[in-house]
């Protein structure tokens, strides 16, 4: 399965990506234990299992306790997210994406100054 082509995750699937990327490799019980959302172990064992079968993780059986790891990189699940939610809520326009993101919240001075750093390397290679 090309990871181009993974399918787009749940709101629960996603806060087990999250674990596994914060912890790195992890078994069933340290996912659980990460997780602290009020979620059985057997629900999260089960979430797991079928993102192996979708393959958004993959499951080392060598050890009698599976270890699951993360099949994709952080940054190219949020960029697979953010591509899906541009296309389908704002008609393909990034620009309408990142105006409704930073009216909606506040911002620091710090993503503010990191935005423009963006903005400017984003212009250079526009500009002949």
């Amino acid at each position: 399965m090309s990871e181009s082509k993974l399918p787009r995750p749940t709101d629960a699937e996603l806060a087990i990506l999250r674990a596994l990327w914060e912890r790195g490799p992890s078994t069933v019980r340290e996912v659980h234990e990460a997780l602290q959302d009020g979620s059985g172990y057997t629900t999260v064992l089960k979430l797991m299992q079928i993102m192996t079968e979708k393959g958004l993780v993959v499951r080392d059986e060598s050890q009698r306790a599976h270890v699951y790891s993360s099949r994709v990189t952080q940054q190219k699940t949020q960029r697979q997210l953010v591509v899906d939610l541009v296309d389908r809520a704002f008609g393909g326009s990034p620009a309408q994406l990142a105006m409704q993101a930073l009216s909606s919240k506040k911002t620091s001075p710090e993503e503010l100054a990191e935005l423009r750093r963006l903005l400017d390397s984003l212009e250079q290679e526009v500009e002949p």
